[in-house]
């Protein structure tokens, strides 16, 4: 048998850079086919087949997990309301796109870190004493200062016909961050690709039950499209939801989480970038600084929580190599997204295990 030569630190970490990268290019166009095909289906209709399909995606991991009879014990139980959650936000996050452009509704996303950060003060003790950090709280005012200014300097803001896709981008970015918490809280030991394989089972159910009961003929608005659009229209399900969180979670493995999540914080300037040609809106000089200032700002919380959380995590600094020699992911009660939070959890349960009497 030939056995396969481990990978160097090197060729890991250029992995963990192209997965992250295919992260950022994979999420940045998901706001973009949201607008699309905002002019053409539904909401309810969008939502039920891209997570339709993203479900058929990943089902073959709990089938296989089922027949080799390994998935988790509770695992349908514990994925219930991570799923719930993500429901809601996924209405509110594509309900967004049919009030506002691609670029505004990616800034208002960015409550999510502040929300993210606020429960995990509600939860984690740990993290209170980082939400207590000056510099922790300074990173919080220039994201809430950035944002807000980036959002209200809007055309459509002044005009009044924007506030309420803006209203909807916020309140998607604070479910995303209670989802991001339910997935570290439920989801303890579960691996992370079976955890999101459960969730988006769930969550589909969900969205195709909402696009029969609302969508336009019961979501068969969909079928008219050209063939080309549907294909477009289930590619950014595979991109998006399928593929998406599992670049991700690789790069996480790779990189580490500051280095990755800081990454995929750009997001809002890639989406402003991407959506010129297509959309032809361009931000202003004072949005573009406002934009910095608000990314500047989660990436200053992003740092200060890593480097708190190793602090009174000592042993989270002497696992610094995995297998391959790669870093290992921050140890962080402050999960800035969902593929975070499911990374977190995950090493819970192993940590617990590893504690265990019975694993000795």
């Amino acid at each position: 048998m030939t056995r396969i030569a481990p990978t160097s630190p090197a060729q890991e970490q250029f992995i963990g850079v192209m997965m992250v990268v295919l992260t950022l290019i994979g999420w940045t166009s998901i706001p973009l086919f949201l607008r699309h095909f905002a002019s053409q289906i539904d909401p309810w209709t969008s939502n039920g087949w891209r997570y339709g399909f993203a479900a058929l995606v990943w089902c073959p991991v709990l089938i296989l997990g089922a027949a080799r009879k390994r998935l988790p014990e509770g695992l349908w139980r514990k994925a219930a309301w991570p799923a719930a959650i993500n429901a809601v936000g996924q209405v509110f996050f594509t309900s967004a796109f049919y009030h506002v452009d691609s670029t505004m509704a990616a800034f208002g996303l960015r409550s999510n870190i502040i929300c993210a950060a606020i429960g995990a003060a509600i939860f984690f003790a740990a993290e209170r004493k980082i939400l207590a950090s000056p510099r922790f709280l300074i990173g919080m005012a220039m994201v809430l200062a950035g944002t807000g200014g980036t959002l209200v300097l809007d055309d459509g803001f002044a005009q009044g016909s924007s506030p309420l896709g803006i209203l909807f981008a916020v309140l998607a970015g604070a479910f995303y961050a209670a989802y991001a918490l339910a997935v570290r809280i439920c989801m303890k030991g579960i691996p992370t690709l079976v955890s999101f394989a459960a969730i988006s089972l769930y969550t589909a159910g969900v969205m195709i039950a909402l696009m029969l009961a609302l969508g336009e003929r019961m979501g068969a608005a969909a079928i008219d499209l050209a063939p080309t659009q549907f294909v477009l229209l289930l590619v950014s399900s595979f991109v998006g939801i399928a593929m998406g969180h599992v670049t991700y979670y690789m790069s996480i493995a790779r990189l580490g989480v500051t280095v990755s999540a800081g990454v995929i914080q750009l997001q809002p300037f890639t989406v402003a970038v991407a959506s010129i040609p297509i959309e032809g809106k361009f931000l202003s000089g004072p949005q573009w600084a406002l934009g910095t200032v608000a990314v500047a700002g989660t990436l200053v919380m992003l740092l200060v929580q890593n480097r708190m959380s190793r602090r009174q995590t000592p042993e989270a600094g002497a696992q610094a190599a995995s297998d391959h020699g790669a870093p290992a992911p921050d140890p962080p009660e402050f999960e800035p997204d969902p593929v975070v939070a499911a990374a977190a959890a995950e090493r819970d349960g192993r940590d617990a295990e590893e504690a265990s009497p019975a694993s000795r």
